[in-house]
């Protein structure tokens, strides 16, 4: 497979649900519709699809109906990953991954595993993946950070663990594994704010939030990055920057599910432990969405 598929904008998608708490596929396919139209890929099943709160049949479905409503148009990678490694390789078996094009695999969390156990636990996902891997570092909801090292090591022995998305935040720790990565193996902005530096830097792109809302503005402001358009894509950038900074002040994925709900996109729903933001939130959310993509 050609992994530079997977540089430039992909997007961590909703997953939408109707007033009975069910996912809800019709604001789904509208949702997908929005940003393939403009993106370079999707991400379904990840921290924004709250992931954690679909079950297994759910997972399944939710992939399926990604692959069809994407209709081909961009690659689709889906979310596997946890905290149990033999939970993880078993639902790799299971998954039906027809039209499916990579994984996202987060790095097992709450159990706080050392940097040996998760080479281990990414030795085990390489062996049992039917596609090529997406490492997911994001020390914020996991509680374990993945150094250095312990990425570039699993790079450079699995060959299906084709990149890494970053949200460590931690710049410095960030561009040493881009300054001594594989050839080929993509390093993957994980936080909308820090996609420009990144990219800046030598990074691949981004798997966007913002971009569920924006996904031309996003794609465009990647795209001017990489080819060295530095005046456009500052200019985006700044533009949308402290929108993000909203879309995250109350809590992640709610205030992008507040974003595309004012867009008529899906209702403004979240699974329990998850709630929606604030009215006043949602009110400075809905204009500030209105005025960037008007």
């Amino acid at each position: 497979m050609n992994h530079n598929r997977f540089k430039g904008t992909g997007v961590a998608v909703i997953t939408p649900f109707n007033e009975k708490g069910e996912v809800d596929y019709p604001s789904f396919k509208k949702v997908i519709h929005y940003i393939n139209a403009h993106a370079d890929y999707l991400v379904v099943l990840g921290t924004t699809g709250e992931n954690p709160v679909l079950s297994a049949a759910e997972k399944l479905k939710v992939i399926e109906a990604a692959v069809e409503y994407n209709e081909g148009k961009i690659p689709v990678v889906a979310g596997a990953g946890g905290y149990d490694t033999g939970s993880v390789t078993e639902a790799l078996k299971k998954y039906a991954l027809k039209g499916v094009d990579a994984l996202l695999s987060v790095t097992p969390y709450y159990n706080k595993p050392q940097q040996k156990g998760l080479y281990e636990h990414y030795r085990k996902v390489s062996e049992n993946a039917p596609l090529p891997v997406i490492l997911y570092n994001v020390p914020g909801r996991t509680g374990v950070n993945m150094l250095p090292e312990t990425t570039l090591k699993i790079a450079s022995d699995f060959s299906n663990i084709i990149a890494v998305k970053e949200a460590s935040g931690n710049m410095e720790q960030i561009m040493s594994v881009i300054k001594e990565k594989p050839e080929g193996f993509l390093v993957i902005s994980g936080d909308d704010a820090l996609t420009l530096p990144l990219v800046a830097a030598g990074a691949d792109g981004v798997i966007s939030v913002t971009a569920n809302a924006l996904p031309l503005l996003v794609t465009r402001m990647v795209k001017a990055a990489m080819e060295n358009q530095w005046d456009e894509a500052r200019n985006i950038h700044y533009r949308i920057l402290s929108y993000t900074a909203m879309l995250f002040k109350e809590g992640s994925p709610a205030g992008i599910k507040a974003a595309l709900s004012s867009m008529n996109l899906c209702h403004n729903i979240l699974r329990l432990p998850l709630v929606t933001v604030s009215e006043e939130h949602y009110k400075a959310i809905a204009l500030k969405t209105k005025e960037l993509t008007a």
